[in-house]
């Protein structure tokens, strides 16, 4: 197989505090640095100097390149914008989980095709901003067929497909909702399992409580996806401790968390995920990631791209509000978004740039990562590379 040498690059960050030419730091950075990428791995990562020959050379001209982001929770099956409400919300009417009907209502009248072009347009824009990994969810059908059909698309271009039946309880099932319950966990998931890998559950007020939320993904684990939650952002619900009793990848917002919650998240193989946009486009207060992160929990950043509450693809837009509102440094940030992300997914081979990891990166014109947070809303990314290839349309991840 053919090798690249990636070379003359100003600043690497490998996140791989081993590297012998890095600054034992978390990131792992290294200076007038160089990769060399057989097919869709990374073989070897170090100082330019000490580069091993390689079939062809790629010169990045001194520019930043930092691991491909990880987007571990989005919802990007949908049809049609709240726009209005983001206006309502300006103005001073509080978000609720209510919202999500009226996107419940657009999804069910939408084609498949126009599904999957709107999904493939925000993968395009994620891809431009230098995402190079995501999670999609479900959860905007809410019936067997639509939520089939909507796990389906999910999975035609990622292999982190979620299934989130329990998003909310429609409206035609408001004053049966032990019957909804039932749908969930009988025929919905039966059609959705073989799409997924995934189960996740809305545990929060207006949504899900804590009993029906044990019962749903319950059924999902008996069909061998692996658990996540929604938690802690309109309230404190339990859904932390019901995320570590589960052994539960993530437990994503927790915006709303007591002492009792940040211990047993420190104390699991549990990440908290923070969702910057969505504080910041509900004007909600934001979860204290420094926290977190001042008591040992593992954090991830995702962009909870959604027509309601976080309609953003881009990630150096969470890095950047992550650093001013949530009070991490950059280097934090960077992490939670890239190697944080992968463990939210329990994915080993991504967020890393490391011999034998996959050659997932994306190229920052600027001289340092610091400058995603430094220049927030300028398009830094240059080019994004997914397994080894330079990406400039959506492909499957």
């Amino acid at each position: 197989m053919t090798t690249t040498l990636v070379d003359n690059i100003g600043l690497l960050v490998t996140n791989d505090p081993t590297n012998g030419a890095g600054d034992g730091s978390v990131l792992g950075v290294v200076h007038d640095a160089a990769m060399v990428v057989d097919g869709s791995l990374v073989v070897w990562a170090g100082q330019r100097a000490a580069a091993p020959d390689a079939d062809g050379r790629l010169d990045l001209e001194a520019q930043t390149v930092v691991p491909g982001f990880v987007d571990s929770h989005t919802h990007l099956i949908f049809a049609a914008d709240r726009a209005d409400e983001f206006v309502a919300r300006m103005a001073g009417t509080p978000y609720a989980a209510g919202g999500i009907e009226s996107t419940v209502g657009a999804m069910r009248a939408a084609s498949d095709s126009a599904l999957r072009a709107n999904a493939r347009r925000l993968l395009g824009e994620m891809t431009t901003s230098g995402t190079t990994t995501m999670e999609i969810k479900g959860g905007y059908g809410l019936t067997v067929a639509d939520e089939a059909r909507g796990q389906f698309l999910a999975a035609e271009v990622t292999t982190e497909s979620t299934y989130l039946g329990a998003h909310v309880v429609p409206a035609e099932y408001r004053d049966r909702r032990d019957d909804y319950v039932d749908l969930v966990t009988g025929s919905m998931l039966d059609a959705c399992a073989p799409n997924a890998r995934w189960i996740d559950v809305f545990c929060d007020r207006g949504a899900f409580d804590v009993d029906e939320a044990r019962v749903i993904l319950r059924a999902g684990i008996a069909k061998g996806l692996l658990p996540r939650l929604h938690g802690h952002q309109l309230s404190r619900t339990g859904a932390v401790q019901l995320g570590v009793e589960l052994d539960a990848a993530s437990v994503d917002h927790c915006n709303h968390l007591d002492d009792s919650d940040v211990e047993a998240l420190a104390g699991s193989n549990t990440v908290a995920t923070v969702l910057p946009g969505a504080d910041f486009s509900t004007r909600s207060a934001y979860a204290d990631a420094r926290r977190l992160v001042d008591a040992g929990v593992v954090v991830a950043i995702a962009t909870d791209c959604n027509p309601g509450s976080s309609y953003t693809t881009s990630l150096p837009f969470c890095i950047a509000v992550a650093v001013r509102d949530m009070h991490l440094t950059p280097a934090e940030a960077l992490w939670s978004a890239t190697a944080g992300g992968a463990r939210a997914l329990r994915r080993h081979d991504i967020g890393v740039l490391a011999a034998g990891k996959r050659a997932d990166f994306a190229v920052i014109g600027a001289p340092s990562y610091v400058h995603l947070a430094y220049r927030p809303g300028v398009p830094l990314v240059t080019a994004t590379w997914r397994s080894g290839h330079r990406v400039d349309h959506v492909q499957g991840v």
